[in-house]
């Protein structure tokens, strides 16, 4: 059975507002470093290499805040592919305290596209037979 991309992440300082809990934008920010991560540590396609030729933009996102988060609180953030198509990924997230409570939860979704040489347009472009392999292991 396949797993979700786990990673781990500390609340810091940085994170929060007067109240003391994660400031909502600071959220999309973790979400968008475990997009990052996934891609560099189990897809093997680095942001500093992909975004040479090509990215990987999010098109829709679909976000419930659930609980807060508090600084010095470590989150579990997980990530899997609900869909792959031809050139786009349709992923679940979640991020659970140590409580096993749910912090954030959602759907993102996103479009494999080529960089064009003028830098100044992008077409959405198929994914590869290696790396749709590689995106499949995440799919629950």
């Amino acid at each position: 059975m396949n797993q979700p991309f786990i990673k781990q992440e500390k609340i810091r300082f940085k994170h929060i507002d007067y109240a003391g809990i994660v400031f909502y934008p600071r959220f999309l920010e973790m979400l968008n470093d475990l997009v990052e991560d996934w891609f560099e540590e189990a897809l093997e396609r680095p942001f500093s290499k992909m975004h040479e030729t090509n990215g990987i933009p999010t098109v829709d996102l679909k976000v419930q805040f659930k609980n807060a988060a508090r600084i010095g609180e470590t989150l579990t953030k997980k990530l899997w592919v609900k869909e792959l198509k031809t050139s786009s990924i349709i992923c679940g997230f979640q991020f659970v305290n140590q409580n096993e409570q749910t912090v954030l939860e959602g759907e993102v979704t996103l479009v494999n596209v080529k960089i064009q040489e003028d830098r100044q347009s992008i077409k959405a472009e198929a994914f590869n037979e290696e790396m749709k392999n590689k995106i499949t292991n995440y799919k629950l």
